[in-house]
C-alpha cells in the first residue's frame, strides 16, 4: 500500500478486506511468477523467491494459489511474459513517488499510470529526477513484542545490516540489498519472526506535509495507484500526519 509508511503497509497487507484480497492475490501471483522465472522455482536458492513468499504468508495467501503461479513461474502452466517497469511522478507540494509495476503490455499500463497522476493533481517527471531521491536498501520489520531489542539488534549488525532503528511499533533494520538474506536468515535463525523482508526503496530526502488538505490529495494520489492491477509497489517521500 502507500510506500510512505513501512507500519501502514504492513497492516494493510495483513488486514486486507475480502473485497480487494483477490486483486491482492493477483498481484502477489504475478510477482512469485516473475521471481520464479528470474531464479527458478526453490525459495532456498531463490531469494527474491523468498521474499515474495514472506508476504504471501503476511496476507494469508493459499497454498493452491502460490502452487499454480509457482508453476506459471516454471513454464508448466503456460502464462503470460510480463516486463517491469518504473514510473516517476510528483504530487502536489514536490512529493516524490515512486512506482514500481509489472505488465504485459507497457503502452496501456503507461497511459492508464499517466491518466491516474493527472487526474489527482500530480505530474509525470522526467527519468532520474525522482529516482535519485531514494535509495535502494534491504528493509526488515519485526514487530515490537517479537524479540528483545538489544538481541536484535546484535544479531543484526552481526550479520551484516547498516542500520537500526527502534520505533514505538518495532524495530526497522536496513541492510544493502546483497546482504538482506544473510540478515534474514540470522534473524530467523534465532527463532525471531520478521513481519516483511524486502528490497525496498528508502528516501534520502523527506517533505513533511502539514496541510490537511494537501495531505488528503496525496494520500488520494497514493490510494489509487496503488489500486492499480499493475502496480506493485509504490513508494513516497512525504511526512504524512
Amino acid at each position: 500500500m502507500a510506500g510512505h509508511s513501512k507500519w501502514a503497509k504492513v497492516k494493510h497487507i495483513k488486514a486486507v478486506v475480502d473485497a480487494k484480497r483477490g486483486k491482492l492475490f493477483s498481484k502477489l501471483a504475478r510477482e512469485i511468477t516473475i521471481a520464479v522465472r528470474a531464479g527458478g522455482p526453490d525459495p532456498e536458492f531463490n531469494p527474491r523467491l523468498r521474499m515474495v513468499l514472506l508476504k504471501c504468508k503476511a496476507a494469508n495467501m493459499p497454498h493452491e494459489n502460490i502452487e499454480r503461479a509457482i508453476k506459471r513461474g516454471t513454464g508448466a502452466e503456460g502464462g503470460t511474459a510480463f516486463e517491469e517497469v518504473t514510473y516517476e511522478v510528483f504530487a502536489p507540494q514536490g512529493v516524490a513517488i515512486l512506482v514500481e509495476a509489472t505488465t504485459d503490455n507497457r503502452n496501456r499500463t503507461s497511459a492508464e499510470i499517466r491518466t491516474i497522476v493527472t487526474r489527482n493533481g500530480g505530474t509525470i517527471a522526467t527519468p532520474g529526477a525522482v529516482s535519485r531521491l531514494f535509495q535502494r536498501k534491504g528493509q526488515i520489520i519485526v514487530s515490537r513484542d517479537a524479540a528483545d531489542e538489544d538481541k536484535l539488534m546484535e544479531i543484526a549488525l552481526d550479520a551484516g545490516a547498516e542500520d537500526f532503528k527502534s520505533e514505538p511499533e518495532g524495530y526497522e533494520i536496513l541492510t544493502d540489498p546483497s546482504k538482506l538474506e544473510n540478515v534474514h536468515k540470522a534473524i530467523e535463525a534465532a527463532g525471531i519472526k520478521c513481519e516483511a523482508a524486502e528490497i525496498t526503496e528508502v528516501p534520502i530526502v523527506t517533505v513533511p506535509v502539514t496541510d490537511p488538505n494537501v495531505a488528503q490529495s496525496i494520500n488520494k494520489l497514493l490510494e489509487a495507484l496503488d489500486d492499480h492491477d499493475d502496480v506493485k509497489e509504490v513508494y513516497c517521500n512525504a511526512e504524512l500526519p
